[in-house]
């Protein structure tokens, strides 16, 4: 006997998961690693939390149960509250879950590849919403949006990256990009390469971020001396640097909201 869906790629935690193939004289209650009934329980459990889903949204759920919901789809036949319960016992929350790298959520017993590049896909769409969030609109009236979309994409990583959101006269969005990738603790930051970058897709003004894997969002000396140095170099060609955000898991510092700049 066969199941539809049940051809697993060697490897693929989802096999892990699937019932015991009946053997000779085997029934469906054998087949059931919850034994009789056992299918029957999640799966009412599964209607129960898609209709509170559909009814009241997100709101009616609390984290491990959005994050089990969408684990149903990705690991079929398994009552999956156990893993979104361990994922977010390791990571802390929904987000950091999302945040994590994939080698990090391999780590979770039930969680393998496929899962893991499911919900990194899962991360990506949300922050790629977050971009589009941003996109023609007026940065500076727009400030929670740029935090939420900067911790989308750095707060969990775990290397240092200093990034550069480029903007136009009408302080709108240009372009978002990743200048250097460091350490863990330090990344090189070539105040002439941001701003010829600058110059190059006519930007007249920035906001610099960057992260501190450790999470504390406390900016070092080095931070201040390199961000007045990046001022200090696009001041004359009329570029204005608006901010500097430091990202950490704990929260985000402004640098001009420190009156650091």
């Amino acid at each position: 006997m066969h199941d539809e869906g049940q051809d697993f790629a060697p490897g693929d935690e989802r096999a892990f998961f699937a019932e015991t193939q009946p053997g000779k004289g085997q029934g469906l209650a054998a087949r059931s690693p919850l034994g009789s009934g056992g299918e029957e329980h999640y799966h009412g459990h599964r209607d129960r939390l898609r209709l509170r889903f559909r009814e009241g949204g997100d709101r009616a759920l609390a984290d491990y149960e959005l994050l089990e919901l969408l684990l149903f789809r990705l690991i079929p036949r398994r009552d999956t509250k156990p893993i979104a319960k361990a994922l977010l016992a390791r990571f802390g929350s929904l987000t950091e879950v999302l945040g994590a790298p994939a080698h990090l959520l391999t780590e979770v017993k039930g969680v393998g590849d496929s899962v893991a590049t499911d919900l990194k896909l899962v991360a990506a769409v949300a922050h790629r919403m977050l971009k589009g969030d941003l996109k023609g609109r007026q940065v500076l009236a727009s400030w929670s949006s740029v935090i939420d979309y900067c911790r989308a994409a750095m707060a969990f990583e775990t290397r240092e990256q200093f990034r550069v959101l480029f903007l136009d006269k009408k302080n709108a969005l240009i372009a978002d990009e990743v200048q250097q990738t460091g350490t863990v603790d330090h990344t090189p930051v070539y105040p002439r390469e941001v701003v010829k970058r600058a110059l190059e897709l006519s930007a007249t003004a920035l906001i610099l971020v960057h992260n501190h894997p450790s999470g504390d969002p406390t900016p070092s000396r080095a931070d201040i001396e390199m961000t007045k140095l990046i001022v200090d170099t696009a001041r004359p060609l009329g570029i204005t640097v608006h901010d500097h955000i430091i990202i950490g898991k704990d929260g985000h510092a402004s640098l001009k909201g420190l009156k650091l700049i």
